[in-house]
């Protein structure tokens, strides 16, 4: 029987546990009737199942031999099959505008990118569910305080409550991958507006945790000219003292809001 050769450089790990495919689809069924996008399909191992949903489903990916393949094993996805990059697909068009839930046995290697690319349409994707690393899926869900908390937490973390749902051991794919697996499920929260400028936001949080050994009176200069340095009561404040996994997103957002205030006084005051 023709068999998809899992190619290395794309990252593939083929799923073959079926019970596993199946709990994976069920994942979905939190926002039912909504359609599904599935990235990285594959032989169609989840899409089997997700096919058995009764909701608009379309798959992309960007290997040709597995999608000649799902063309092949299933014309009910006649139409629905995208042979692309998801990394550059405009998810406005996946489903004419309408949100969807994405889902996926996501490729190790961009599954923090993947998920950096869905929060740009953040307003179309209530729910966000699939397999990924284990340890990916630990810094997802991680708390202040803890070593996996860092940029892709608060990032996603700011628009999306995570939870881990379980765990999956290597042997259930083909090849094996060298880690464990997790399946995860983010749900959008309430929150609408971040309260500051998401792109200082991102700039904030990716400088902190970029020397996240330092406090953040040391990490949070590269941020400013020497023209444009703060005043050094402005480097005394408490907040300062902390590291960067210290910071609730809340904290995170008002520090945003200070680095803006005081890129301001120095633009008015030149």
């Amino acid at each position: 029987m023709w068999q998809v050769r899992p190619k290395k450089n794309l990252g593939q790990h083929f799923l073959v546990d079926q019970d596993i495919a199946r709990r994976i689809a069920d994942t979905v069924d939190v926002m039912p009737g909504l359609p599904v996008l599935e990235v990285g399909p594959g032989m169609g191992v989840l899409t089997q199942y997700l096919a058995e949903k009764q909701r608009p489903l379309r798959v992309v990916e960007i290997d040709r031999e597995s999608v000649a393949w799902l063309e092949a094993h299933y014309p009910q996805l006649n139409g629905n099959i995208l042979g692309q990059d998801f990394l550059r697909m405009d998810l406005t068009e996946a489903f004419q505008g309408q949100p969807f839930v994405l889902t996926g046995n996501y490729p190790y290697d961009i599954s923090s990118q993947i998920f950096f690319h869905m929060l740009d349409y953040r307003q179309l994707v209530p729910c966000c569910t699939g397999m990924i690393q284990r340890e990916v899926a630990e810094r997802l869900a991680a708390r202040p305080g803890c070593k996996a908390y860092g940029v892709l937490t608060v990032l996603i973390q700011a628009w999306y409550d995570i939870e881990l749902l379980f765990t999956v051991d290597e042997h259930v794919f083909n090849p094996p991958p060298k880690v464990k697996s997790a399946v995860i499920r983010m749900t959008r929260n309430a929150r609408t507006t971040l309260g500051c400028d998401e792109r200082l936001f991102r700039t904030v949080v990716k400088a902190t945790f970029g020397q996240r050994r330092k406090m953040l009176r040391g990490s949070l200069r590269q941020l400013f000219t020497p023209a444009t340095m703060p005043p050094t009561e402005w480097f005394q404040q408490d907040i300062m003292t902390q590291r960067p996994e210290q910071l609730t997103i809340e904290q995170f957002v008002s520090l945003t809001n200070s680095v803006a205030q005081q890129s301001e006084k120095s633009e008015k005051s030149e």
